[in-house]
């Protein structure tokens, strides 16, 4: 079990909800499921109105999550993250901070999720 905390000046207060490891449930659909307003469109990766800040909250080496290559795109475009933050993810495990929140895959780890 993860404890996901969404944080945003829209809501009134921060929720925190438990996802189930291995559950393969993206952010997004986590926020859905639980009535978290979190922007979104396209729901696939394309348009990049999901884009959410994600800080991992434990002390352990975080879990290595590769970005999507539509999120690579993407989140570059956009200028959330550099080629560096790229190539950190692809050769050494280093999680950027942003992500999509319909690619990101929720993982064992308790992490905090701004919108």
């Amino acid at each position: 079990m993860a404890d996901i905390t969404f944080t945003s000046p829209a809501m009134a207060k921060d929720i925190t909800v438990y996802a189930t490891a291995g559950a393969r449930q993206t952010l997004l659909g986590l926020a859905k499921a639980n009535r978290i307003p979190i922007q979104f469109e396209c729901e696939n990766g394309e348009c990049g109105s999901c884009a959410v800040q994600v800080t991992i909250l434990e002390r352990k080496e975080p879990l290595g999550q590769h970005l999507t290559e539509k999120e690579k795109i993407v989140l570059l475009l956009s200028g959330k993250i550099s080629k560096g933050q790229i190539e950190d993810t692809e050769l050494r495990d280093i999680p950027p901070p942003w992500r999509l929140a319909c690619q990101y895959i929720v993982r064992d780890e308790d992490i905090l999720v701004k919108l």
